[in-house]
């Protein structure tokens, strides 16, 4: 069986709350991330994993954040395109698995539905597993003064040839 993996990072700074709070698909209360399109750290980090994994140009350079046309948009559609990208090159996903670094707010009872939006949107590709671990920077660094977001993930890409 022919298998890949790929890391994605991304990471954005809150604003100055005019922006909508969004992870993984679910928006949230609480200040916003700034970004080219809605600024989805986690949404970002596993298209940039899938990408990775499939041997594919990333995130930024398959929606450059010079083009108007992906001003505001909605990171949970750009994975969705990513998605069906990764589909068309002949693979599905094996399983997503997400840290998103955060002080706030409070991400436990969000799970789920991040979850949900998550392999929703992987529905071309449907994963086994799609996990997402919040964790706390303990005060430490830019993220633990709660002046941004950051996120990681890995995913595991299985050729459809031989699943």
């Amino acid at each position: 069986m022919s298998s890949r993996v790929g890391l994605g990072f991304d990471v954005h700074p809150f604003g100055d709350g005019d922006e909508q709070l969004v992870l993984g698909g679910v928006t949230l209360e609480g200040p916003g991330l700034i970004g080219h399109s809605d600024a989805d750290v986690i949404a970002h980090a596993v298209a940039d994993a899938l990408l990775g994994a499939a041997g594919l140009p990333d995130l930024g350079t398959q929606f450059p954040a010079g083009d108007d046309r992906y001003r505001g948009a909605s990171s949970i559609s750009l994975l969705r395109a990513v998605a069906e990208t990764v589909a068309s090159a002949g693979w599905r996903v094996g399983n997503v698995d997400v840290v998103v670094a955060a002080e706030q707010p409070h991400l436990a009872p969000h799970l789920p539905a991040m979850v949900t939006a998550l392999e929703d949107a992987l529905t071309p590709v449907r994963p086994e597993t799609v996990t997402v671990k919040p964790k706390r920077a303990e005060g430490l660094g830019a993220i633990g003064r709660a002046e941004g977001i950051a996120a990681w993930a890995v995913a595991l890409l299985i050729s459809l040839d031989e699943s």
